[in-house]
């Protein structure tokens, strides 16, 4: 099939993704947030997702990369309405960002149905020590807290950050993860210091196969809220293979999601723990930008 050329392919994409997961879609919410990022939607990687935190999803989240020379982001956040700066640290942290390290390519996230929510800076190319973005002014003061935490659990390079503009959050999402910091003793421990369920052993299992383990933080915390461990993107799934149940419903979302590729479905799978629970988040892609392309192809080549 050929790429995505414009906002109505992408925007009816995620309609009927939405069907499928039985979530209400509105163009009023979803295609402002498309139009004001129009430019590179002919290759930008476009990826839905929903979690089984509920027994059946109540939001389709969108998430779609953004060149970087469509220029900032947030300022065309602010400039469409999407984010109303109020003098809070989370205001300048992507400025922040974009003088320290070289940011390969953005992502903007939003919902179905809460609308706008996130940017990402992605840079893979570029990662960044944790101990040195724990020094931005921008930075939650609960990072440096937790830079000890991160360092004993082998947690120390980072190639990408999301911030949250309605929640005031961030995730740092660590790459580069050695055998060690991925070994089901190294798990248990954070999870223990953390003050979160110990994982059973299918979780466990699941966890040890990440490429990137991420982590939330704030600004009203100085814990850390959440922790998510993310296998690569693969080819196919196999639901019995999750370390939890899916409904016929979100498996049907996942195999019948629109899709500009041949064969079956790119997925990312991910857990996340949290004081309330753990649950799983799922991820067909509809188009892959062509620098994730490298990195999941890095990554199944054994050179990430």
């Amino acid at each position: 099939m050929p790429p995505v050329t414009g906002i109505e392919e992408v925007y009816s994409a995620i309609e009927r993704s939405a069907r499928l997961a039985g979530v209400p879609c509105s163009g009023a919410t979803v295609r402002p947030i498309l139009a004001a990022y129009a430019d590179g939607l002919a290759e930008a990687g476009v990826v839905y997702s929903v979690s089984t935190r509920q027994d059946a999803p109540v939001e389709l989240d969108f998430t779609v990369t953004v060149p970087t020379r469509s220029g900032d982001p947030y300022a065309t956040a602010v400039a469409h309405g999407f984010i109303t700066p109020a003098g809070h640290p989370v205001d300048r942290l992507l400025a922040d960002l974009q003088g320290r390290c070289t940011i390969s390519e953005y992502l903007v996230d939003g919902g179905v149905v809460g609308g706008f929510n996130k940017i990402y800076a992605h840079f893979p190319q570029d990662v960044q020590p944790v101990a040195e973005l724990a020094d931005l002014p921008g930075m939650p003061p609960a990072l440096a807290q937790s830079l000890d935490l991160f360092a004993r659990h082998g947690l120390s390079d980072v190639a990408m950050i999301g911030i949250d503009y309605p929640h005031r959050t961030v995730n740092l999402y660590f790459t580069q993860l050695s055998e060690e910091c991925r070994a089901p003793q190294t798990i248990l421990s954070l999870h223990r210091e953390l003050g979160l369920p110990a994982p059973d052993a299918a979780m466990l299992a699941f966890a040890r196969r990440s490429f990137r383990i991420y982590t939330t933080l704030s600004w009203d915390s100085a814990a850390v809220e959440r922790i998510c461990y993310a296998p690569p993107p693969a080819r196919g799934w196999d639901p019995q293979a999750l370390p939890a149940p899916v409904t016929a419903r979100v498996q049907r979302f996942v195999d019948e999601a629109p899709r500009a590729y041949q064969g079956e479905p790119i997925v990312i799978a991910a857990v996340k723990w949290a004081p309330e629970g753990e649950y799983l988040n799922l991820g067909p892609y509809f188009q892959l930008s062509p620098l994730m392309r490298q990195v999941i192809s890095a990554v199944h080549n054994g050179k990430l």
